[in-house]
């Protein structure tokens, strides 16, 4: 028997079927699982959840049948972490709409991405790379990201396999801008983030072209090979006379993970910077949404979802940022609404990140498309809601990027 209760009559024993909040905001990677650590529950009684589910079942009843029956609240899912703000708080672009940033995103990611581009010819033949060269190209990239972050990180997920690496390093970089505007890192941190994350890959200068862009499968010879990006361009940077510390930190390992099993220094939770912890996230997203030589990208919502799922693979708190930071359902996320209606995400609502403007095209009903109807479900009496995300090739939709995409 399921029975919604309160979080203050867990106790160990019980199996939880589903906490009442938004995954971002409670305290576990899984939903369904049996409660039988103390320190579990202590985690789950300081979390944000009020509610959860029990399953009667397959665990222990609550001590005194209190069921709750009253509407439960979603969780603050605007909640973030403390920070000390600073003295003298940086006057940043005023935001606006994605639609109105798509041109100048564009503009910022082709110039951006002649600049990367450049920036590893130069270093494949062994010259040096100006550090204020790079900080322009990241002072382009964070003022489109604080104008509207979502625009310019959409755009940049329509790579093609010829200019993967230097589109990737782009997005990379204004994700970490924008992770680092979450964290409430000072305006130098955050400066030093974005460079750090448009150099992440540069030791995929040294790595052959065709190995890279290999359609299929690497072999394990091949793998091998791309594992040593991390310090060949740990390598590479200093000999281009870039000595930022976080830039090198960063490139060095991105790759790590917090269960010890990352590369190239397989380095535990504590021994790895903030910084690095903020690569490992901003790197992943970006290349399992994109569109690579030997596999299409994942839907964006879907891929968040999953990533929480690889247990001790990122850091919690900066994990949780970075979902904040480019929303619950990121701008070209497909979603089913309960109405049973299929949309598309095109813009973020500055009111709350569950309820963003959708571009509604699909009937689930007569599987067939109708007529596209925008709809700011963040509006005084809207009374549809999102249910869940959608893979659009569940459903043989192929052109969900045009969709977004076009005005």
């Amino acid at each position: 028997m399921l029975k919604v209760i309160s979080t203050k009559q867990v106790r160990l024993g019980m199996f939880i079927q589903e906490l009442k909040c938004p995954w971002i905001d409670h305290p576990f990677w899984k939903e369904a699982f049996k409660l039988v650590d103390p320190a579990d529950l202590k985690k789950l009684k300081n979390s944000a959840v009020k509610e959860i589910i029990i399953d009667t079942s397959k665990g222990l009843d609550v001590e005194e049948l209190d069921v709750i029956t009253a509407p439960s609240l979603l969780a603050d899912t605007e909640a973030r972490p403390e920070i000390t703000p600073t003295k003298n708080p940086i006057q940043r672009p005023a935001k606006i709409s994605a639609a109105a940033e798509h041109e100048q995103a564009k503009r910022v990611i082709q110039d951006s991405k002649k600049a990367v581009a450049s920036m590893f010819h130069d270093v494949r033949m062994g010259k040096t790379v100006s550090a204020e060269t790079a900080m322009l190209m990241v002072d382009e990239i964070a003022a489109s990201v604080d104008r509207n972050l979502g625009a310019l990180i959409s755009l940049a997920r329509l790579k093609n396999k010829d200019e993967y690496t230097y589109m990737h390093s782009v997005a990379v970089c204004a994700l970490m801008v924008a992770l680092a505007r979450e964290l409430g890192l000072s305006e130098a941190e955050t400066k030093q983030a974005g460079l750090a994350g448009l150099l992440h890959d540069i030791g995929k200068a040294g790595i052959p072209l065709d190995v890279l862009n290999k359609p299929g499968a690497l072999t394990e010879e091949e793998f091998e090979l791309v594992k040593l990006h991390p310090e060949r361009g740990h390598k590479l940077l200093m000999q281009a006379n870039i000595t930022d510390e976080v830039a090198m930190d960063v490139c060095l390992h991105h790759h790590e993970k917090v269960n010890g099993k990352g590369y190239p220094h397989k380095l535990q939770a504590h021994e790895i910077s903030l910084f690095a912890k903020m690569g490992a996230v901003c790197d992943v997203y970006d290349a399992i949404t994109s569109n690579r030589p030997y596999k299409a990208g994942w839907e964006p919502g879907i891929s968040m979802q999953r990533m929480a799922q690889w247990v001790d693979h990122f850091d919690d708190t900066v994990f949780k940022a970075f979902v904040k930071s480019v929303g619950i359902y990121p701008i070209g996320s497909m979603v089913k609404l309960k109405s049973g209606r299929l949309a598309v995400v095109v813009d973020q609502s500055p009111k709350s990140l569950l309820t963003p403007l959708i571009k509604v095209f699909f009937s689930t009903a007569s599987k067939s498309r109708i007529k596209i109807e925008i709809i700011d479900l963040s509006a005084p009496g809207e009374q549809d809601s999102i249910d869940g995300h959608e893979n659009p090739l569940a459903w043989g939709i192929h052109d969900i990027h045009d969709i977004w995409s076009q005005p």
